[in-house]
């Protein structure tokens, strides 16, 4: 009696999205900054990453470094197993109607002079739709963000709220029938009730139409709302990435930590936060050598200094790039990297 061969398992399906080692440089009066130094990730099929950081950390020109605007200076950007970095411009603006932002300002991403219906048909326009199909589209994607067609078609931006302005440029983006959706500081500019309506909206067009979002914010409880992922971003870097639920439950990089511990809470029984950070975040024009959060780090030990650590596995889909992990006990550390020669000049 023969055994019937085992079933194969499924293969996992790739990720829409992957980036690795993405580096960004700008020049600037005094040298030259690198906003963006060796960052990795990878996007799931209808999976929200949340991009979290201090302002000018890096995580704007992060996202627009993955959409190619502008590209990148070094690293790969593999989207549907395309790489991006790769592509000429021509075919360049075959694949962008796959790939849509929704910028941070919407009165600022709109042309005042133009009427919403013309701004909307923009993308199908110069992407070579058929004519006779554009109308048709750029009503559905105003009806499907709450706005009526008949009513806000031939009208203006500067005749809307903000948060109506934010509705027609994610109707914008919608158009194209994109893949992946990088919104960028999305409700920042707008007000608190408008905000929870907007990322309804967003979380609404997700589920409906199976987007994936990259969604860059430095607030933090609205990134765990919208987020299956989560990458923290400190000084050009990311130092924690994982599962929503471990790195604001367990945060293992004690930046996430003090990120964390600075959100108030409004429970007067909630234990007290951590001590606050100390001093700046340094100049991206000489950041400090090693890990560039040892200048603020309460574990800070000699070997932060020397060697920049890179990110490793501290659970199930959580990633620290720390010496001295909070999720690590005190015997553990003591396999921390050994003491190497002193790099890029020394500790500054």
């Amino acid at each position: 009696m023969t055994s019937e061969p085992p079933t194969p398992l499924p293969r996992p399906e790739p990720p829409l999205l992957r980036v690795e080692n993405l580096v960004k440089r700008f020049r600037v009066p005094g040298g030259v900054i690198e906003a963006v130094s060796r960052v990795g990730f990878t996007l799931g099929r209808a999976q929200t990453l949340g991009l979290v950081g201090e302002s000018g950390c890096g995580k704007s020109t992060t996202g627009r470094a993955v959409l190619q605007l502008p590209p990148p200076d070094a690293g790969s950007v593999r989207f549907r197993g395309e790489e991006l970095t790769a592509l000429s411009r021509r075919d360049m603006r075959r694949v962008r109607p796959s790939l849509q932002i929704v910028w941070q300002d919407p009165r600022s991403a709109l042309n005042p002079g133009r009427r919403v219906r013309d701004l909307v048909a923009e993308g199908p326009v110069i992407a070579g739709r058929p004519r006779a199909e554009i109308a048709g589209r750029v009503d559905a994607a105003l009806a499907e963000v709450g706005l009526n067609p008949a009513e806000v078609g031939d009208r203006r931006p500067h005749e809307f709220s903000g948060g109506q302005c934010q509705r027609i440029a994610i109707a914008r983006a919608l158009v194209l029938e994109p893949d992946l959706l990088v919104c960028d500081e999305p409700v920042a500019s707008l007000d608190v009730s408008v905000q929870a309506q907007v990322i309804n909206l967003l979380q609404d067009v997700k589920a409906r139409h199976g987007l994936s979002l990259l969604f860059i914010s430095h607030d933090l409880g609205v990134v765990r709302n919208v987020s299956d992922r989560v990458a923290v971003m400190y000084l050009g870097r990311i130092v924690e990435i994982g599962d929503v639920d471990s790195v604001y439950g367990a945060p293992a990089h004690p930046y996430t930590r003090a990120l964390l511990d600075a959100v108030p809470v409004p429970d007067p029984l909630a234990p007290p936060p951590g001590p606050p950070l100390k001093g700046e975040v340094p100049s991206p024009l000489r950041p400090p050598s090693g890990c560039r959060f040892r200048t603020r780090c309460p574990l800070a030990q000699p070997v932060c200094a020397e060697q920049a650590p890179d990110l490793r596995p501290v659970g199930d889909d959580h990633q620290v790039a720390c010496h001295f992990s909070l999720k690590e006990s005190p015997v553990s550390r003591s396999s921390a990297p050994s003491r190497t020669a002193v790099q890029d000049g020394g500790p500054r």
